[in-house]
């Protein structure tokens, strides 16, 4: 070939074109590819995202909730995340879904932080980190990528509440009046048969249960309540004192339901009504120091919940008794004791006080039979106790 003609050929521009595109189709393919992917890639980002979130929030509520250890809610997770992904990138290949399952597992790390106390409240902190290798379309494999790495971070918290230690003392009328019958028919021997004639009974009394009997199941209920929330008597301190004209010897602060559901269970009904007295001994036992220290020596707790429950079916017939109720309750409210009251078939001289008395009308319980009356106390055991979230661990 002379000069001229490499010239002629060097110059020659016909044909650009095709070759050009030849060189650049694989790249430009490659491209779109690439973009396709990237696409799909910020879509699974997102996905991912909620799903990782979601699991990282099923883990520290189970710990809250079920007492997961760190271990058994890292595994909860990472299952979860790997179940998620894999049902969502294929929903009808099973064999599929379960590599994807055990990809993500592998490539996913779970950390798990924990503050607090059983005692005082319990913080769980999880956080999930993981990449799902995305498979790429075949457009991009020709740029000569297979797969794509997509990482997302999610976090979750969730707390217990802090156990709930009480102290509560029973403050129980047992003058001569709660030896008189309720409305409410005895179950357990609803009549008696005054006359017979020829071996048959003719007539028949029905027996009522007396309102002593009434406060000895109702208390019984708020004790039971009490005792389910705390069954290793870990949390809740209980004292009680019955009062007629006078005080009588009160059954002093302890742990446990059993002495107080003894000192009840010996109750017999007997002269007339002076709270003054009881009431304050209740006030000053609960506000005592020592009835803190010794939550905090058996439980970590410094500041237990106080209560008073102050019930009376009569009305004060002692000379003072009703200002000195009156201040000692008032005493109660103002050192953050709470004062529940509970009138039992009281007259408006009696339900005056007890609502006088009362933290507020949420406190105060009318009770006007043995059903009510059991009612009234298991409600307050309930209040008292939190029994949604159990006293122990």
């Amino acid at each position: 070939m002379t000069k001229h003609h490499l010239r002629r050929f060097l110059e020659d521009r016909a044909g650009n074109f095709g070759l050009m595109t030849a060189i650049l189709l694989p790249v430009l393919v490659g491209a779109a590819g690439v973009a396709l992917d990237l696409t799909n890639a910020m879509q699974m980002k997102n996905t991912m995202q909620g799903l990782a979130d979601s699991a990282a929030l099923s883990a520290a509520s189970s710990m809250a909730d079920k007492g997961l250890t760190s271990s058994q809610a890292q595994e909860q997770a990472k299952s979860i995340l790997a179940a998620q992904i894999s049902n969502y990138t294929n929903p009808a290949d099973a064999q599929a879904a379960a590599e994807t399952a055990k990809s993500v597992k592998d490539n996913t790390d779970v950390s798990v932080a924990t503050t607090g106390t059983a005692t005082s409240g319990q913080t769980f902190d999880v956080t999930i980190n993981s990449v799902y290798k995305m498979p790429l379309n075949g457009l991009s494999s020709i740029m000569g990528f297979k797969t794509l790495n997509v990482a997302v971070a999610g976090t979750a918290r969730s707390s217990t509440q802090a156990q709930n230690a009480l102290s509560m003392y029973l403050v129980l009328d047992r003058s001569g009046s709660m030896g008189e019958n309720t409305d409410t028919v005895d179950s357990t021997n609803p009549s008696t048969c005054t006359e017979t004639k020829n071996g048959k009974c003719t007539k028949t009394k029905t027996n009522y249960i007396i309102k002593i009997d009434a406060l000895k199941i109702a208390v019984g209920s708020l004790l039971d309540t009490i005792k389910t929330a705390d069954p290793d008597t870990k949390y809740a301190r209980l004292g009680a004192v019955s009062y007629n004209n006078v005080m009588q010897s009160p059954e002093k602060l302890g742990w446990g339901t059993s002495k107080v559901s003894d000192y009840v269970d010996d109750l017999t009904s007997g002269g007339t009504t002076n709270s003054g007295e009881a009431m304050t001994l209740a006030y000053t036992s609960l506000n005592d120091a020592a009835e803190t220290t010794a939550h905090k020596n058996k439980n970590g707790q410094t500041k237990p919940s106080k209560f008073i429950i102050f019930m009376t079916d009569g009305e004060n017939n002692i000379s003072g008794a009703d200002a000195k109720t009156k201040t000692a309750c008032a005493n109660a409210k103002t050192a953050g004791i709470e004062v529940y009251s509970v009138a039992f078939m009281a007259p408006s001289a009696g339900r005056s006080l007890l609502n006088t008395c009362a933290t507020d009308a949420s406190h105060y319980y009318d009770a006007s039979d043995a059903v009510e009356l059991v009612a009234a106390f298991k409600s307050i055991g309930e209040k008292a106790s939190q029994i949604g979230t159990r006293l122990t661990n």
